[in-house]
């Protein structure tokens, strides 16, 4: 995936250096947008870049206090909300990525690492689930953009 993201700057950078500051700034803007709603959708089909579905959380008992089951199993339920996953784009750079203590939750899920659930609770060993990374449809919805922006 690497060689695909450093062969598009390669090919883009020169084609980008030609356009004014403000109409990079509105590009990356709007590609930016459009990356953070595919992350969003993907999150919410519990699925990695790679198309394979997150591994599933471990099991346990689904009542609470008498009387209350819990509806869904999913995870990231509101991770993939806008408050959560920003956002930015200006003239040399596009950022996709999680803001306050939602992003230390989401890089523990990113790479698997060890954590506490909470404080004084013993630390668990995290799955790896890929909460961001580029798919082949990123990739082409970059390139497309570029070019729908260059000939326009």
């Amino acid at each position: 995936m690497n060689g695909s993201l450093e062969a598009l700057e390669d090919w883009v950078g020169p084609l980008l250096k030609k356009l004014q500051p403000a109409e990079r700034g509105k590009l990356a803007r709007s590609l930016a947008q459009q990356l953070r709603r595919n992350q969003q959708q993907r999150v919410k089909t519990q699925a990695n870049p790679d198309g394979s579905k997150y591994t599933p959380r471990k099991k346990r008992d689904l009542r609470g206090k008498k009387g209350r089951i819990r509806r869904k199993l999913e995870m990231f339920q509101k991770l993939s909300k806008v408050t959560y996953l920003k956002a930015k784009g200006d003239g040399s750079a596009i950022s996709v990525g999680f803001t306050g203590r939602v992003a230390r939750i989401a890089r523990v899920h990113q790479y698997g690492l060890r954590d506490r659930a909470e404080r004084n609770a013993p630390q668990v060993q995290y799955d790896q689930r890929e909460v961001l990374g580029f798919t082949d449809a990123d990739l082409d919805l970059i390139r497309d953009g570029l070019l729908a922006h260059l000939t326009l």
